[in-house]
């Protein structure tokens, strides 16, 4: 099974990419017509939500740096 990657963009999108689906809220699959790839919006301008649609340029900043959590209680 190929493992799935999200990719944090900075100034952008969650980038989603391997073997995945995704639902709305009450479970229904979207169809992603067979791509492997999607870009998640962060920023709340798409759209086409829940997918970028690249609105979030010159009106989203994040930098995105990896870091830990702390522990799980």
């Amino acid at each position: 099974m190929v493992k799935t990657k999200i990719t944090v963009n900075s100034n952008g999108s969650l980038k989603v990419d391997g073997s995945f689906e995704i639902v709305d809220k009450d479970g229904n699959v979207y169809d992603l017509a067979g791509r492997e790839i999607v870009s998640i919006c962060r920023c709340g301008l798409s759209k086409n939500k829940p997918f970028c649609d690249g609105s979030h340029r010159g009106h989203f900043e994040h930098d995105a740096v990896a870091f830990s959590l702390p522990p799980k209680k």
